[in-house]
């Protein structure tokens, strides 16, 4: 019967890839990872603050790329159709994007699947690009601690329950599964605000 030992082990013999997979996680991705990196830093695979900085450190570089990626593809592709799927998808989630840029793209960061978007919707919409900066920094700072702390959470749930690394890894499962319903849940609370608020 193997235990959390084993993956412990595992991730401590290739920290430098572990870290990198972070850091590239983060510029991709973004919670499943940071959610990962928490719980093996809990296991004391990976370094708390050494996660946290790559995280960071991803995030930033994937805040710099995605906007000026957004308007590279606005000077090549203004008309496309693909940027009219874009600009629906973010007015479906954030509705008062155009109206209020700094909150619409802050939120974004706690909606998954939805910042990677805004941050290349932002560069095409030619967001004021300080404005856009300091919401997506702020956001980023509040974001990676409290993700990186729910995967400590999570570790700690499971390692109470079992050691045994599949029943952890299930336990793990349905608390990720627990969270994309809730971070679903309130995605939907907050467009439902959003459009009455509109109407008001």
């Amino acid at each position: 019967m193997h235990t959390v030992n084993l993956l412990t082990s595992l991730v401590e013999n290739h920290q430098t890839l572990a870290y990198l997979v972070v850091f590239l996680g983060s510029v991709f991705e973004g919670e499943f990872l940071l959610i990962s990196a928490g719980i093996l830093a809990h296991l004391g695979a990976l370094n708390f603050w050494f996660s946290l900085s790559f995280i960071l450190l991803g995030a930033i570089t994937k805040t710099f790329i995605g906007y000026r990626l957004g308007e590279f593809l606005f000077k090549k592709f203004e008309h496309h159709k693909f940027f009219k799927y874009i600009q629906k998808k973010v007015y479906g989630i954030l509705p008062r994007f155009k109206e209020k840029p700094f909150w619409s793209i802050f939120i974004s960061k706690f909606i998954m699947g939805a910042n990677n978007l805004v941050i290349i919707f932002s560069g095409y919409e030619k967001i004021n690009y300080r404005k856009f900066l300091m919401a997506e920094i702020s956001a980023t700072i509040i974001w990676a601690p409290v993700l990186l702390s729910l995967g400590f959470f999570f570790s700690y749930t499971a390692l109470h329950i079992s050691r045994e690394i599949w029943k952890f890894s299930a336990i793990i499962l349905i608390l990720f599964v627990l969270f994309i319903l809730f971070d679903k849940l309130v995605s939907w609370f907050y467009k439902i605000f959003e459009e009455f608020y509109d109407k008001k």
